[in-house]
């Protein structure tokens, strides 16, 4: 007997229900630009960890195992998310300045933080309309202009 309730209580963790989205809405994407002063013309905006348009057979699998970039993505995702819901002022201002840190972060890893001495980040929400194969995005946060040599 025991198997049998063992393998009905693994079952659930090995083949996940995707019942738990009320919905399928639009997703975020996070923008960065990087400016020489707050108050200066800022360059082009970019979109920050864009995603892999291709994987390999051989990536795949290795996600399936070690994908830690990934848990990165999913939480800046809840980070946005939290941003747009109305939440009190404290967790507001703790996910963005998580975003901010983040993005700062990565792009200081990356060397890309010669563009500018500011970081400014923007929310973009995008979707595909049923029927359709177009991409469409909304901005709807922009925050100010932040000193990288803060959030680092």
């Amino acid at each position: 007997m025991f198997p049998f309730t063992g393998l009905r209580l693994l079952l659930p963790a090995v083949v996940p229900s995707w019942r738990f989205f009320d919905a399928v809405t639009a997703s975020p994407r996070i923008d960065y630009v990087l400016a020489a002063s707050p108050g200066g013309a800022s360059g082009d905006w970019h979109e920050f960890d864009p995603r892999v348009p291709v994987l390999s057979a051989r990536m795949m699998l290795r996600r399936l195992v070690w994908n830690p970039a990934w848990n990165e993505a999913l939480y800046l995702v809840s980070l946005a998310e939290r941003l747009m819901s109305n939440a009190d002022p404290a967790t507001l201002a703790h996910s963005e300045r998580e975003m901010l840190r983040r993005v700062a972060h990565q792009l200081h890893r990356k060397g890309y933080d010669r563009g500018g001495d500011w970081l400014r980040i923007r929310l973009r929400f995008v979707h595909r309309p049923p029927g359709t194969d177009e991409v469409l995005g909304e901005v709807v946060y922009v925050s100010d202009h932040h000193r990288l040599s803060t959030l680092l």
